[in-house]
Protein backbone atom coordinates (compact mmCIF):
# COMPACT_ATOMS: atom_id res chain seq x y z
CA UNK A 1 0.00 0.00 0.00
CA UNK A 2 1.22 3.66 -0.83
CA UNK A 3 1.81 5.49 2.49
CA UNK A 4 0.17 8.56 3.72
CA UNK A 5 2.79 10.76 3.31
CA UNK A 6 4.75 9.84 0.12
CA UNK A 7 0.66 10.36 -1.38
CA UNK A 8 0.18 13.90 0.20
CA UNK A 9 3.91 14.41 -1.23
CA UNK A 10 2.79 13.67 -4.46
CA UNK A 11 -0.19 15.65 -4.76
CA UNK A 12 1.41 18.61 -3.83
CA UNK A 13 4.49 18.21 -6.16
CA UNK A 14 1.73 17.31 -8.95
CA UNK A 15 -0.54 20.82 -7.98
CA UNK A 16 3.06 22.65 -7.57
CA UNK A 17 3.90 21.61 -11.27
CA UNK A 18 0.74 22.24 -12.66
CA UNK A 19 0.58 25.56 -11.11
CA UNK A 20 3.97 26.49 -12.13
CA UNK A 21 3.26 25.44 -15.77
CA UNK A 22 0.10 27.15 -16.08
CA UNK A 23 1.22 30.62 -14.98
CA UNK A 24 1.18 33.42 -17.51
CA UNK A 25 3.19 36.45 -17.47
CA UNK A 26 1.71 39.39 -18.22
CA UNK A 27 1.67 40.49 -22.16
CA UNK A 28 4.37 43.91 -22.66
CA UNK A 29 2.52 46.71 -22.67
CA UNK A 30 2.32 48.41 -26.27
CA UNK A 31 0.95 51.62 -27.47
CA UNK A 32 1.99 54.62 -29.69
CA UNK A 33 4.26 57.25 -27.86
CA UNK A 34 1.15 59.73 -27.13
CA UNK A 35 -0.23 56.47 -25.32
CA UNK A 36 -2.26 57.34 -22.00
CA UNK A 37 0.56 55.17 -19.86
CA UNK A 38 3.68 56.68 -21.78
CA UNK A 39 4.76 53.05 -22.85
CA UNK A 40 6.45 52.15 -25.88
CA UNK A 41 8.24 49.51 -27.55
CA UNK A 42 11.95 50.01 -29.47
CA UNK A 43 15.23 50.97 -28.60
CA UNK A 44 16.79 54.35 -27.53
CA UNK A 45 16.46 56.53 -31.26
CA UNK A 46 15.58 59.79 -31.47
CA UNK A 47 12.55 60.19 -32.69
CA UNK A 48 12.01 63.85 -32.72
CA UNK A 49 14.53 66.95 -33.20
CA UNK A 50 14.69 70.20 -30.75
CA UNK A 51 13.85 73.68 -30.89
CA UNK A 52 15.03 76.59 -29.24
CA UNK A 53 13.41 79.94 -28.22
CA UNK A 54 14.98 82.90 -26.48
CA UNK A 55 13.29 84.67 -23.90
CA UNK A 56 13.15 88.53 -22.91
CA UNK A 57 15.86 88.11 -20.47
CA UNK A 58 18.15 87.08 -23.09
CA UNK A 59 18.14 83.84 -22.43
CA UNK A 60 17.23 81.03 -25.19
CA UNK A 61 15.78 77.62 -24.00
CA UNK A 62 16.47 74.44 -26.43
CA UNK A 63 14.45 71.20 -26.16
CA UNK A 64 16.30 68.52 -27.17
CA UNK A 65 15.63 65.56 -29.34
CA UNK A 66 12.85 63.27 -27.97
CA UNK A 67 14.43 59.69 -26.96
CA UNK A 68 12.24 56.91 -27.24
CA UNK A 69 13.10 53.66 -24.80
CA UNK A 70 11.30 50.85 -24.00
CA UNK A 71 9.49 52.47 -21.41
CA UNK A 72 8.86 55.61 -22.86
CA UNK A 73 10.06 58.58 -24.48
CA UNK A 74 12.55 61.01 -23.29
CA UNK A 75 12.91 64.61 -23.97
CA UNK A 76 15.18 67.30 -21.74
CA UNK A 77 14.80 70.85 -22.29
CA UNK A 78 17.68 73.50 -20.70
CA UNK A 79 17.77 77.19 -20.51
CA UNK A 80 21.22 79.15 -22.08
CA UNK A 81 22.18 82.46 -20.75
CA UNK A 82 25.81 83.84 -21.78
CA UNK A 83 27.32 80.85 -22.75
CA UNK A 84 25.67 78.71 -19.12
CA UNK A 85 23.05 76.15 -18.73
CA UNK A 86 21.42 77.74 -16.03
CA UNK A 87 18.58 75.09 -15.98
CA UNK A 88 17.50 72.06 -17.05
CA UNK A 89 14.18 69.83 -16.93
CA UNK A 90 12.81 67.18 -18.24
CA UNK A 91 9.89 68.23 -20.92
CA UNK A 92 8.95 64.49 -20.93
CA UNK A 93 9.81 61.61 -18.58
CA UNK A 94 8.20 57.68 -18.73
CA UNK A 95 4.91 57.38 -16.98
CA UNK A 96 2.87 55.28 -15.79
CA UNK A 97 2.96 52.50 -12.98
CA UNK A 98 6.72 51.42 -11.81
CA UNK A 99 8.14 53.71 -15.04
CA UNK A 100 6.38 56.44 -13.63
CA UNK A 101 7.37 56.29 -9.96
CA UNK A 102 11.32 55.52 -11.51
CA UNK A 103 10.88 58.91 -13.61
CA UNK A 104 9.52 61.04 -10.34
CA UNK A 105 12.93 59.31 -8.42
CA UNK A 106 15.63 60.25 -11.28
CA UNK A 107 14.26 63.24 -13.03
CA UNK A 108 15.67 66.01 -10.35
CA UNK A 109 18.83 63.73 -9.80
CA UNK A 110 19.85 63.89 -13.31
CA UNK A 111 19.09 67.23 -14.27
CA UNK A 112 20.90 68.66 -10.75
CA UNK A 113 24.23 66.46 -12.42
CA UNK A 114 23.28 67.96 -15.91
CA UNK A 115 23.22 71.38 -13.92
CA UNK A 116 26.73 70.77 -12.10
CA UNK A 117 28.79 69.22 -14.82
CA UNK A 118 27.32 71.36 -17.53
CA UNK A 119 27.54 68.63 -19.96
CA UNK A 120 25.80 65.31 -21.20
CA UNK A 121 28.41 63.72 -19.32
CA UNK A 122 26.38 62.47 -16.32
CA UNK A 123 26.40 58.98 -14.37
CA UNK A 124 23.81 56.69 -15.08
CA UNK A 125 21.12 56.14 -12.37
CA UNK A 126 21.45 52.57 -11.10
CA UNK A 127 17.33 50.89 -11.63
CA UNK A 128 17.22 53.49 -14.52
CA UNK A 129 19.56 52.89 -16.79
CA UNK A 130 17.43 53.42 -20.14
CA UNK A 131 16.40 56.85 -18.80
CA UNK A 132 19.31 58.21 -18.00
CA UNK A 133 21.02 56.47 -21.32
CA UNK A 134 18.08 58.61 -23.13
CA UNK A 135 18.05 61.62 -20.73
CA UNK A 136 22.17 62.32 -21.63
CA UNK A 137 21.04 61.95 -25.73
CA UNK A 138 18.46 64.26 -25.38
CA UNK A 139 20.67 66.37 -23.34
CA UNK A 140 23.26 66.48 -25.65
CA UNK A 141 21.09 67.18 -28.67
CA UNK A 142 19.64 70.61 -26.65
CA UNK A 143 23.63 71.04 -26.23
CA UNK A 144 24.20 70.56 -29.95
CA UNK A 145 21.57 73.15 -30.68
CA UNK A 146 23.13 75.67 -27.97
CA UNK A 147 26.32 75.49 -29.69
CA UNK A 148 27.97 74.27 -26.13
CA UNK A 149 31.04 71.64 -26.56
CA UNK A 150 29.88 68.07 -26.82
CA UNK A 151 31.88 66.59 -24.06
CA UNK A 152 30.70 63.11 -24.07
CA UNK A 153 27.83 60.44 -22.09
CA UNK A 154 28.87 57.85 -19.65
CA UNK A 155 26.44 54.84 -20.00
Amino acid sequence: MFPKRGAIALVTTVLGLVLLFSFRTPAPVTGDTAGSNGSTTGSTTGSTTGSATTTNTGATTYTGSTVSTRYGDVAVRITVASGAVTTVEAVELPSGGRSGEISAYVGPILASEALTAQSATIDTVSGATYTSQAYARSLQSALDQAGIAATGTNG
